[in-house]
């Protein structure tokens, strides 16, 4: 896991450094942002893998030759069964997006109805606390 994390940080040192050649030789402006983003991209991949090899101690069941098959098991996390809220998302992208084509003022109004579809999505299995005083 180590190997991962390492590979993704020389990426990203080595993506800055050829940025920064490709922007002083006289690269075009779309070249440097892409390059750019090619480092910030590794840097977020190395990060997440520097952090979960710090969670798990470095070694994952993957990684042990004598593995069984149950030592991965177990609980992967909570996938919904259902959910309207996507159906909502969707279309307030697709509104956006639409916005940017015809006028600003549907933009503005698929923003505001991204936003609450964003939120209701993310907060779709949140209990809310009711307070009795």
């Amino acid at each position: 896991m180590r190997v991962a994390w390492k590979l993704f940080a020389v990426l990203t040192f080595f993506y800055a450094v050829l940025d920064v050649v490709y922007f002083l030789v006289g690269g075009e402006e779309l070249g440097v942002i892409a390059i750019g983003l090619s480092a910030l991209l590794a840097l977020l991949i190395g990060y997440y893998l520097w952090f979960i090899d710090r969670r798990s101690g470095g070694v994952l069941p993957e990684d042990n030759d004598l593995g069984e098959i149950s030592d991965s098991a177990g609980d992967l996390g909570f996938y919904s069964p259902h959910s309207w809220w996507p159906l909502p998302l969707g279309l307030s992208i697709c509104t956006v997006g639409l916005g940017l084509i015809i006028g600003w003022w549907l933009t503005i109004i698929g923003v505001g109805a991204l936003l609450i579809s964003v939120i209701g999505f993310s907060l779709e299995y949140e209990k809310p606390s009711i307070s009795t005083h």
